[in-house]
């Protein structure tokens, strides 16, 4: 059964902890184990009031520091308030676990963030496309110059509207002949004809759209 230790910030908590370690130097057998390391890792610093665990923390202390040669300057780690407690008759290790085994909680984030990142490169790498769009009036009364105002006010991500001119049909009739790039993955022309340049309100200028020429980037 795992040895419970509770509320080690409180006098009661390291009293409780002193009278475990009376006869012993190390939390589980005779030599430093994890136990130990998740423990020492729950005392807030050496206790001078209690000796047993003040004799066991420095045992720790020195064990660690000779398997971490390097310089340490300090650092204290600051709270907004005390742990809480440990459940009632619950036979969990303190919740401090510096050796814990992988959560399901942290694979899904894990899992999530490849996820993200894999979406992210793609995004980057889909390829771009050129289209030369052939945009009709209604007739030769139609403002031209409101219906190119229409066209342009489309704004979506991965459209970029480019040059454009307005070519005789004849009868006095002009199209509007428009550049625009797009990235593929993000729109789709029909889509874009469909729901945006022939729908409403824009259909009050525009009477159709032809794809003249696509070419990938």
């Amino acid at each position: 059964m795992a040895i419970t230790f509770s509320d080690l910030y409180t006098e009661a908590g390291l009293k409780s902890l002193d009278d475990f370690l009376a006869g012993k130097s190390y939390i589980s057998g005779d030599q430093l184990t994890l136990d130990d390391i998740k423990v020492y890792a729950a005392v807030l610093g050496k206790p001078g009031s209690f000796a047993n665990v003040s004799k066991w923390y420095d045992c720790v202390s020195s064990q660690l520091a000779a398997n971490f040669p390097g310089k340490a300057v300090g650092v204290r780690i600051g709270s907004g308030k005390a742990a809480a407690p440990a459940a009632a008759g619950g036979d969990d290790d303190d919740d401090l676990d510096l050796f814990g085994d992988e959560t399901e909680e942290d694979k899904k984030a894990e899992a999530e963030r490849e996820a993200a990142k894999k979406a992210s490169t793609k995004k980057k790498e889909s390829g771009k496309s050129s289209v030369l769009l052939d945009v009709k009036p209604w007739d030769d009364e139609t403002d031209m110059k409101k219906l190119e105002e229409a066209v342009r006010s489309v704004e979506m991500e991965g459209l970029f509207w480019g040059a454009s001119k307005l070519v005789a049909v004849g009868y006095g009739i002009k199209k509007l002949q428009i550049m625009l790039t797009i990235v593929d993955d993000l729109v789709s022309v029909d889509d874009l004809i469909e729901e945006q340049l022939t729908a409403e309100p824009r259909n009050e200028y525009i009477q159709s759209c032809d794809i003249v020429a696509f070419n990938k980037i």
